[in-house]
């Protein structure tokens, strides 16, 4: 066992993070900052983990020593992730950790900051990492994740040494599911493929059969739909699931801040409260909104991926028939869509779709965005 197992299909990354490691990052190949893009589900967070795991251990990430094992659960003292639950990363929260990396190793050799989503943080709050990453304190290593290099500030990049990860194959993913979780090999093949290359989603997609039945049911709307009452209805429903599934997740976090400021601040129900109390808790409440909105973002997002996975495999049905399809479990549903369907009706429901994420990310209202997609799904 060792730190780099759950690279799944990551072979050049793990040897390039190895060579970096390896004397406890004292070797040329070391360096203080580093910025870890690929697709969502490739491992990047993952990869910084490990890699920050391996630079504190004494054997090269061991996967059984203190350090590997407090590192990965997230206990480390000598390592702190930076990430956040809504839409950015502010100034006030980049400059906290800013003055964290200028602190002296606790018990490690390295102090690291592992940035989770660093195409989140604001302008500001780039420039405000810019001077600790360009001119870093002796032992602070900067890890950065992103999807892409240039979803980060040029300045920023430009100072980090890249590592880019890949799309796992499906095969490897299974292999993890069967090896690691116990998972049946029929089901994780299935998962695996289903998932598209993204191990988080394919490890609950095998653990929970909610969620297997969840997709079957978001890969069965293109068949049902009739008519425009049909197209808006599905609209409605995707939306509302969004919003219910962030409300699920969001509102014991949200009672459970808001237990924590009233605590911290000595706050009474039914006593005086503190001047600069409503501040913050105002303050707490905008983060909170943000982070349900992401929350429920992200829940469309992954419909929206579904839908385009079906339709890709009516394509591929069309165009290429004989080839492997991403959701071979509902393949009957898929070759009677491709004899309804002609290839340019397809093509346009995918460029919907893909037209529909990116008004999502620009903060379209996901209502309206979702209605216009279902509507273009009722050409024939």
């Amino acid at each position: 066992m060792s730190v780099w197992d759950d690279l799944v299909g990551q072979e050049p990354v793990v040897e390039t993070l190895r060579e970096a490691s390896s004397g406890g990052g004292a070797g040329a190949a070391m360096t203080h900052a580093w910025l870890f893009t690929g697709p969502p589900g490739s491992g990047r967070s993952n990869a910084a983990k490990a890699f920050a795991a391996a630079l504190q251990c004494d054997r090269g990430g061991c996967g059984e020593c203190q350090s590997c094992t407090t590192a990965l659960a997230g206990s480390h003292p000598d390592i702190t992730l930076l990430r956040t639950d809504g839409l950015s990363i502010g100034t006030d929260l980049a400059r906290d950790h800013v003055r964290r990396a200028a602190l002296h190793p606790a018990v490690g050799r390295w102090q690291i900051i592992i940035v989770e989503d660093a195409d989140r943080l604001t302008d500001q709050a780039a420039n405000a990492l810019l001077k600790s990453i360009e001119e870093p304190s002796p032992q602070t290593v900067w890890m950065l994740c992103a999807p892409a290099v240039e979803d980060v500030l040029v300045t920023i990049r430009s100072r980090c040494r890249p590592v880019l990860l890949r799309t796992p194959p499906a095969g490897a993913i299974a292999r993890l599911l069967v090896e690691r979780d116990g998972i049946e090999p029929g089901l994780a093949h299935a998962s695996a493929a289903a998932a598209q290359g993204h191990i988080g989603r394919a490890r609950g997609l095998a653990r929970d059969p909610g969620a297997r039945d969840r997709r079957r049911e978001i890969l069965s709307i293109p068949a049902r739909l009739r008519g425009m009452g049909d197209a808006l209805t599905a609209a409605q429903r995707i939306h509302d699931e969004a919003q219910e599934r962030a409300g699920q997740v969001a509102d014991a976090a949200d009672e459970r801040e808001r237990e924590d400021l009233k605590t911290s601040w000595g706050v009474e129900d039914r006593g005086r409260r503190p001047g600069g109390y409503a501040g913050a808790l105002s303050t707490l409440e905008k983060e909170q909104k943000r982070r349900r909105t992401r929350l429920a973002r992200d829940s469309v997002d992954g419909v929206l991926l579904d839908l385009l996975s079906l339709c890709r495999d009516v394509a591929t049905t069309q165009l290429a028939p004989g080839s492997a399809l991403v959701n071979a479990d509902v393949g009957t549903d898929v070759r009677q869509l491709a004899e309804l369907w002609s290839p340019e009706s397809t093509m346009r429901r995918i460029a919907a779709i893909v037209e529909t994420r990116d008004a999502l990310s620009a903060n379209a209202a996901p209502l309206l965005a979702l209605e216009r997609m279902m509507l273009e799904f009722l050409d024939r």
